[in-house]
């Protein structure tokens, strides 16, 4: 089957096409904020990084530069085991087996919502991903998700709750503000110098 990609359509596939080196593209990371304190972590979106570090850094100065938030996530999107998504009605916690308990710690997301973003739900321990969704289901089913997300705690780079100096703004960053341009006082200063 051909695809439907545009850019795809307009190749010449008479000629071979050279293979992707390895690691040529960035990572992709996803950014999860908690936007107040004691709110659960919800996710935001994806930055593309070369590490973790780089990829906490971006999503700072992306997601939390305007919002008032208290603490953000980063995980690399390869390290995050995604469920089926399940009809409006559907909870897909039920389609999940149960699972049995172990030493691996993991976090879970779950969308409740089409059109909404996957909310941290919780903490888990399991010895692997197919148990973390038995145990997931044993520990949230009772709240219908259509898809959950989990990765393994340890896999996630996380701001230290002690660090939330990091999210306040000075206040005398006043050129962030449109008021304090004050475009109108200057342009009516401007026309009353050129009447003369």
């Amino acid at each position: 089957m051909d695809s439907l990609d545009p850019r795809i359509q307009r190749l010449d596939k008479s000629q071979d096409l050279p293979e992707k080196e390895n690691l040529d593209q960035l990572e992709t990371y996803e950014v999860f904020l908690q936007l107040k304190e004691n709110k659960p972590y919800q996710h935001v979106g994806v930055v593309h990084a070369s590490d973790e570090d780089l990829a906490f850094l971006f999503a700072k100065e992306q997601y939390s530069r305007r919002l008032t938030c208290t603490g953000l996530w980063v995980v690399r999107t390869s390290n995050v085991y995604v469920s089926l998504t399940t009809d409006n009605n559907e909870n897909v916690y039920e389609r999940f087996e149960d699972g049995k308990e172990g030493d691996i710690s993991f976090e879970v997301f779950h969308l409740l919502k089409r059109g909404k973003q996957h909310v941290h739900a919780g903490t888990i321990n399991s010895d692997d991903i197919k148990s973390a969704f038995g145990i997931a289901a044993r520990e949230f089913g009772e709240t219908t998700a259509l898809n959950v997300w989990i990765a393994r705690s340890a896999d996630f780079l996380k701001s230290d709750p002690g660090d939330v100096d990091i999210w306040s703004t000075l206040p005398d960053k006043k050129f962030r503000d449109a008021l304090a341009y004050k475009a109108g006082d200057k342009l009516k200063n401007f026309l009353e110098k050129n009447r003369s």
